[in-house]
């Protein structure tokens, strides 16, 4: 990891997208108002109605050029990232570390600053440090920064997703519904822009899981914690499972896969704890029979597809409010 990611002060998106409107990054979901996540939705409900219609065959990112720079493996965040540019006709180009400069020692930095110079208009970007989207808007002096994933920080666009997919479901009334979280919060950077989106806008979230995958300072999250999986879920509208990573194992957090699946693990018997009408969630990908068993995976009440479906429509939403923003900010 450079020594500039390093010195960075601590990851923070509030104040930056508060003002969305106004701004040419992304860099997270908290701090967000009510009235800008409404109007981001509202955008990327008109996409995701294409994406199920005639599709989307736009130019209004024409003459726009994105650089999507993936310092971290993934194949849905890039690829949704990349459908939702060609769709409305930006130019982009992409680049993961094996095939960038930083392989050779130059500065992440230095890198960006070397396609913002190429007169890149936005760069997306995704690293397993926090922080190092904050890092790059500060920095960089005209592209757009979009975070798609830093560290355990935060994942905006797939928050907003997920809110996408829960506007639907819930036929866009967010207060008055509650929904469990259930796993790895801790570690979890969807679970972050999740919460926040969500308190946002008057959903009351519980979480629940291991107690060593449980953060410090929950409470600040505004958040319930629930000692059992059964507990949270039992009458709420959604339930989310968060992917278990292996290495948790490795750190010693957790006894075994097998036990997590039994423990924490979402079943169909618990689905049915969940009001009717509840849907499950998950971000992918999936470690089916651990976080979730395959018949919930694939059954009546998984919108699990249709999220990844609305991932494009809230990218498309997303690059269309940073490029605007960035040309009324560059403009003479």
């Amino acid at each position: 990891m450079p020594a500039t990611i390093v010195s960075a002060p601590a990851p923070t998106g509030a104040g930056v997208f508060s003002r969305p409107a106004s701004s040419r990054h992304l860099l997270g979901l908290e701090g967000i108002s009510r009235a800008d996540l409404t109007d981001i939705l509202e955008r990327a409900q008109r996409f995701r109605d294409l994406l199920d219609g005639a599709g989307i065959q736009s130019q209004e990112l024409r003459g726009v050029t994105v650089c999507n720079a993936f310092f971290e493996n993934s194949t849905r965040t890039r690829v949704s990232f990349e459908l939702a540019e060609q769709r409305l006709g930006a130019t982009h180009v992409s680049f993961s570390p094996s095939d960038s400069s930083t392989a050779k020692g130059e500065t992440l930095l230095d890198t960006l600053r070397v396609v913002q110079s190429m007169r890149v208009d936005l760069v997306v970007v995704r690293h397993p440090s926090a922080g190092v989207a904050a890092y790059l808007a500060r920095h960089l002096d005209s592209a757009g920064v979009i975070n798609a994933g830093d560290g355990p920080h935060e994942h905006p666009t797939q928050g907003l997703l997920d809110l996408l997919t829960l506007r639907q479901a819930w036929k866009g009334q967010f207060e008055g519904r509650r929904i469990a979280i259930v796993g790895d919060i801790a570690h979890s950077r969807v679970a972050r822009s999740a919460i926040h989106g969500l308190k946002a806008l008057g959903t009351t979230v519980t979480v629940a899981g291991p107690g060593t995958l449980i953060p410090a300072g929950l409470e600040a999250l505004g958040v319930h914690w629930a000692e059992t999986v059964d507990e949270a879920m039992r009458g709420a509208d959604a339930v989310m499972a968060l992917r278990l990573q292996r290495e948790r194992m490795e750190q010693g957090l957790l006894a075994s896969t097998s036990e997590y699946a039994r423990v924490w693990g979402i079943n169909a018997r618990r689905v049915d704890l969940l009001k009717p009408g509840g849907v499950v969630m998950h971000p992918g990908p999936m470690n089916r029979g651990v976080e979730i068993a395959p018949d919930v995976a694939d059954g009546p009440r998984s919108v699990i597809f249709q999220q990844v479906t609305d991932g494009v429509a809230v990218r498309c939403a997303v690059l269309l409010r940073c490029a605007a923003a960035r040309a009324r900010e560059v403009r003479p």
